[in-house]
């Protein structure tokens, strides 16, 4: 396992700023937050790229600006939308390959108790996003997210069985605490289709702090991944209200590096 860092840690700040900045902070290994449409054009990512080149970096994952609105483009009951969002995303896998990047993060359908797609039907057009990503040589891996149908470890792990394994999965411990879930039940509902995990801590009244800043059993967490043989990398994902100053950054980095050799007690 590697230690990364996601670019939305420090939104609102723009993505190029954001990277010049924790290449400077000398993390290697990165989540890109696409903001928007021109993030996704050859110009700007010949840029990024540029910077990744220059300093030995290299992009592990994409997350889409569009993640808050999959339920609309790939969920609902419009079949012209669903056609033309698929069409869309191609653009992020097209950008996930620039950058070298090998997973795309999906968080899927948002407000599903009172949606009409039915649980087979969400799994039916996962398979159709995922087909087409591994067309392009990415992964589109899905993650827990609170209030969107994949917060619940119960449906996490009905939609590995019905998949017969053809799927991924993110996990991300913030979103499991905020869902209400437990964060190793969650983690087990994934199981061997586990690619990526976003990194986070909580303690109670805190539901996301810097990995080390909290409660959370990373003793259990790293005993989970093991048993799965979890092949992946841990990286960091907060909110830039998360902390203020970056030599707690810093020391998230160690402390997650401490996780992936082994050193951690």
């Amino acid at each position: 396992m590697r230690t990364g860092i996601s670019t939305a840690c420090l939104y609102p700040t723009l993505v190029e700023k954001s990277l010049k900045h924790l290449l400077s902070m000398d993390f290697k290994l990165f989540e890109i937050f696409i903001n928007t449409f021109s993030e996704l054009q050859p110009p700007f990512l010949h840029s990024i790229q540029h910077m990744l080149r220059e300093s030995g970096a290299e992009v592990k994952s994409l997350h889409p600006f569009t993640s808050g609105i999959e339920g609309m483009l790939f969920f609902s009951e419009y079949s012209r939308r669903i056609e033309d969002g698929l069409e869309f995303y191609k653009a992020y896998f097209d950008a996930a390959n620039e950058l070298g990047a090998k997973l795309l993060v999906l968080h899927g359908q948002r407000g599903y108790q009172t949606g009409k797609i039915t649980e087979e039907e969400y799994i039916e057009r996962y398979l159709r996003l995922f087909r087409l990503g591994k067309s392009f040589g990415i992964t589109v891996a899905q993650e827990n997210v609170n209030l969107f149908r994949s917060e619940e470890a119960s449906f996490l792990q009905r939609m590995r069985e019905q998949t017969n394994g053809e799927c991924a999965f993110v996990f991300d411990i913030k979103q499991a605490v905020r869902a209400k879930q437990d964060p190793f039940a969650v983690c087990r509902a994934m199981g061997d289709r586990l690619v990526h995990v976003h990194i986070n801590d909580h303690k109670a009244g805190a539901d996301c702090l810097l990995p080390g800043s909290g409660e959370m059993d990373y003793a259990q967490l790293l005993r989970q991944l093991r048993c799965v043989s979890y092949d992946g990398d841990l990286i960091i994902e907060v909110y830039r209200s998360n902390f203020s100053q970056d030599s707690e950054l810093l020391q998230a980095k160690s402390f997650v590096e401490s996780l992936c050799t082994g050193t951690y007690v």
